[in-house]
């Protein structure tokens, strides 16, 4: 046996008591989970439209699974520790506490899981936010496009409440056309002469929206030709410290969601404990109500352990049950097609058997 230890009746009960505290601490913290996970998942739906894929979700999604199963598996393991203590009742939970240890097992790994890509996926977030953004900056125009109407609002929102210009900084800007041609005027030499100078014909400007301005900037805000010196008064665009959010909006985004993400390890972590507390101290409890019965001495002391055999035999056994679950009900071709010996012998019966002429 593995990790034996000697529970006399006194000390069964104790465990009951403490175990059933302990349930109920983790039905708690997986309710706590389930909400963490809502919460990441609010929040990364609200930034939808500036990210290029949703494979961050994979994250809530776990997190409020394993909240939800938390809570069930550990509302069980409460219940069977009150049954416990009625050697009566507790032989019926013989089967399902097979399924419930399983199932704890998997929500411990889920929980890993978890903690792993919360610090693994931050790359995969960073790429896609890279270039969510920069396609909502290049969309930022399109407010008569029917499923673009609302990018320009997104994107300004954001740029004010995470207090960061473009995707990289605000000469991201530069490269976009940002204003709609409904209104340019294009009889204007000035606009023709842009548009013109322009490749692909856009009509490009050093000059970023309104929601990169820093409102703590002492100077009023210069969101127009920002490379030209003689545009404004005192003013170095190679020196000078301008009145614009410096810090790009991939990289706000990132540390935000990233410190979300990284805020809920601690609470995995705790999680994963009280899981492992419940599941061990189950075990225990269990094969120590099973000896006892066996023992027929329901007050007397008994052993508790985690696993009857070791673990390599352990492994071992679950192995050949598992093979053997997956060998039954296939049929084997030989026996299905038959021997060739029994269709000789078949064929040998029909040519002896009378014919209804002879």
């Amino acid at each position: 046996m593995l990790l034996k230890i000697k529970c006399s009746l006194q000390r069964r009960v104790h465990l009951a008591q403490g175990l059933w505290l302990l349930s109920w601490m983790a039905v708690i913290w997986g309710g706590v989970i389930f909400c963490l996970g809502v919460y990441l998942k609010t929040e990364l739906l609200r930034r939808a439209e500036v990210m290029d894929n949703t494979q961050i979700h994979v994250v809530p999604d776990i997190l409020m699974l394993v909240g939800l199963a938390s809570i069930g598996t550990n509302w069980l393991a409460s219940r069977a520790c009150q049954d416990s203590l009625d050697p009566s009742r507790f032989p019926r939970w013989r089967v399902p506490l097979l399924v419930w240890f399983s199932v704890a097992a998997v929500l411990c790994c889920l929980l890993v899981a978890v903690f792993v890509l919360s610090y693994a996926l931050q790359g995969s977030l960073e790429e896609s936010l890279k270039v969510g953004l920069r396609n909502g900056i290049r969309f930022y125009k399109d407010t008569d496009v029917p499923g673009r109407c609302f990018q320009k609002e997104t994107i300004d929102r954001l740029q004010m409440e995470f207090r960061c210009c473009g995707n990289n900084n605000f000469k991201d800007w530069f490269e976009v056309q940002w204003v709609s041609n409904r209104y340019l005027d294009f009889t204007s030499k000035d606009v023709k002469d842009r548009i013109r100078s322009n490749v692909d014909g856009r009509y490009l400007l050093d000059g970023v929206p309104f929601s990169c301005c820093n409102p703590t900037s002492p100077r009023p805000c210069m969101r127009y030709h920002l490379t030209d010196n003689t545009a404004h008064f005192n003013y170095d665009y190679q020196s000078e410290e301008l009145n614009l959010y410096g810090r790009g909006c991939r990289q706000a985004l990132t540390d935000y969601y990233m410190e979300l993400m990284n805020s809920t390890g601690p609470a995995v972590l705790s999680v994963i404990l009280v899981q492992m507390s419940v599941l061990v101290s189950l075990r225990y409890l269990q094969t120590a109500v099973d000896t006892a019965a066996a023992l027929e001495d329901p007050a007397g002391d008994s052993d508790g352990y985690l696993l009857e055999k070791s673990v390599r035999e352990t492994m071992e056994d679950l192995k050949a049950k598992a093979l053997t679950v997956l060998r039954f009900g296939q049929v084997d071709p030989s026996d299905a097609e038959g021997s060739p010996e029994d269709a000789d012998a078949e064929k040998d019966a029909k040519d002896a058997a009378p014919t209804p002429g002879s």
